[in-house]
């Protein structure tokens, strides 16, 4: 019987040098790419949500863009040059900035006040902790209907308080400023307690020996308060300043809400709390549906969002650089 032999040639494996060098080729291109490929996601969401919208509004913003309608009507910057002469837009620009500012001052005021409180010794902090943050967690729907009931002009309990000192009943939705006061105090029930765990976060870094070495030199609470903690608070300080910001700028749920009758969306009759963002929804859609000029409207607040984020990085930085040449001393 005869036995057919293997005519293949011996495998030879490849020399060693050759699968090191192929090894490291493969490293080099995982220590070079893999980060972008890891960052990718991230970047290809914001292309698809956040860049395009962008882009796909500014384009809207540049025609006669009727939602009821077929064809939208190219008109360049018309839609702008119409917007900086409309009142009524520098009406919400304004109802929007004092707002902001009523709201904003006290709300981080009030979170460094009480996260300095929770910072210290006491009994159920856990608890207390977690308290602060119930309003933040309630319905927006609910606190507009309790804060409605609370500045009622003829059965509000604020009213029936400012009775008792001898104080006339203030018609809260009617008067501009009496609407910024109500609409800024709901905005700071909500928000203060969320401030609040951020300046917390933030205070439980800073090292103890500082009060105590504070405390050795006879340094009282408040003393140390604003010696210690706040100068080390400030880059967190900023922080919370940004964001309340933008926040304060975009504000559309609770003074639409606060507003009730058939046209909220004005802001009440005379639009005395009417916000940029409540005028881009009512020319944008119901009742006016001129989308083009909406998303005008649209892009100058993401301009003033820009400006005053802007600000608040150059203070930053100039916080930042002024620590930089303490230390240096």
């Amino acid at each position: 019987m005869a036995v057919q032999l293997d005519a293949r040639p011996p495998v030879v494996p490849a020399p060693r040098h050759a699968r090191s060098n192929r090894g490291n080729r493969l490293a080099r291109f995982d220590t070079r790419y893999s980060p972008y490929l890891y960052i990718a996601p991230f970047f290809l969401l914001f292309a698809v949500f956040g860049i395009y919208p962008l882009a796909y509004t500014f384009w809207v913003s540049l025609h006669d863009w009727d939602l009821l309608g077929v064809h939208p009507t190219f008109i360049g910057a018309q839609n702008y040059t119409q917007l900086m002469a409309d009142p009524d837009f520098w009406h919400s620009v304004v109802n929007t900035l004092g707002i902001f500012v009523i709201s904003t001052v006290p709300q981080l005021l009030l979170a460094l006040w009480l996260a300095n409180l929770l910072n210290r010794h006491l009994r159920a902090r856990t608890g207390w902790r977690m308290a602060v943050l119930i309003p933040n967690v309630t319905s927006t729907a609910a606190v507009a209907i309790v804060f409605g009931v609370l500045f009622g002009r003829e059965f509000g309990m604020i009213n029936w308080l400012l009775d008792l000192v001898g104080i006339d009943a203030i018609d809260w939705k009617s008067n501009r400023f009496a609407s910024w006061v109500a609409i800024s105090t709901m905005v700071d029930w909500r928000w203060t307690g969320y401030n609040a765990l951020i300046f917390l976060a933030a205070m439980q870094a800073i090292p103890r020996d500082l009060y105590e070495s504070a405390s050795i030199d006879g340094a009282g609470r408040a003393r140390q308060f604003w010696s210690i903690t706040v100068p080390l608070l400030k880059p967190t300080i900023i922080f919370a300043v940004i964001i309340s910001t933008i926040g304060g700028l975009q504000l559309f749920t609770e003074p639409r809400l606060f507003n009730s009758g058939t046209n909220a969306i004005r802001g009440g009759p005379l639009r005395e709390s009417q916000t940029v963002t409540m005028y881009m929804f009512e020319n944008a859609f119901a009742p006016h549906y001129n989308f083009g000029y909406g998303s005008a409207i649209a892009w100058l607040l993401f301009a003033l969002i820009a400006v005053v984020a802007a600000i608040n990085v150059l203070v930053l930085r100039r916080l930042g650089g002024g620590g930089r040449k303490e230390e240096s001393r």
